[in-house]
């Protein structure tokens, strides 16, 4: 196993997030260091997903901070992918076609987030064909699940931050997803040389605890519990 780096990608300092009356988060704190795998713990509502928002910068804490690699999220968008619970594909598109539009609109933005390869690489990388001439919408939801990925793989990202990767996925699918975020983490970094970070929520807990070096548990929008986990090798 790789040694951890010392150097932190996440700096999570007194973090809040309200919503008129409501706290989703309270006073969280936390350091994730470069070259990790985290597990996000907690109940539906929780407030994970809020806590993942504020780290890929689509949100700014009420109070407190989240820094990524040293600066505001928002100013490091082209190191992180965020891949939301939801696929968020276009449905009439093939999976080809649904990768090349959002690397036009990626490379389009101000802050170029292009994929450093291609995307038929990162449909290889999640074991799809690129060439399938299918759209989406006729895809089972563990296909959809790796067009989302590949989504976001053909970023090249530094951190990327997973919610709920494997939602509707059975047990094959949860490993083969484990096994391609094993393998994505030693992708070389000229940024990260430490090695890619990732930060993922599930209730899948049991089969992704061998892999994480660190669980985070959120209870009531309060990070209550951090516990370190030794990896296999």
């Amino acid at each position: 196993m790789t040694p951890p780096s010392t150097a932190p990608a996440i700096e999570i300092t007194d973090a809040a997030r309200i919503f008129g009356s409501f706290a989703a988060l309270r006073h969280c704190s936390a350091t994730i260091l470069a070259g990790t795998i985290t597990l996000l713990l907690g109940e539906n509502g929780a407030g994970k997903s809020t806590l993942l928002r504020l780290i890929a910068g689509l949100g700014t804490p009420s109070r407190g901070s989240v820094r990524v690699f040293g600066e505001a999220p928002h100013l490091l968008r082209s190191r992180v992918a965020y891949v939301s619970h939801s696929t968020m594909l276009y449905d009439e598109l093939t999976a080809l076609e649904n990768l090349r539009y959002f690397a036009s609109l990626q490379s389009a933005g101000p802050q170029c987030a292009c994929s450093s390869g291609s995307p038929e690489m990162a449909l290889r990388a999640v074991g799809l064909d690129p060439h399938l001439s299918r759209p989406v919408g006729q895809f089972s939801q563990g296909m959809r699940q790796r067009t989302a990925l590949a989504r976001a793989l053909q970023t090249d990202p530094d951190l990327l931050l997973l919610d709920e990767p494997f939602s509707n996925l059975d047990v094959a699918g949860v490993r083969g997803m484990i096994d391609l975020l094993l393998d994505f983490r030693t992708w070389p970094s000229k940024s990260s040389p430490a090695g890619r970070t990732i930060l993922l929520t599930t209730h899948q807990a049991d089969l992704v605890r061998p892999i994480a070096d660190v669980t985070l548990t959120l209870r009531d929008g309060v990070l209550a519990r951090e516990e370190s986990v030794r990896r296999s090798a």
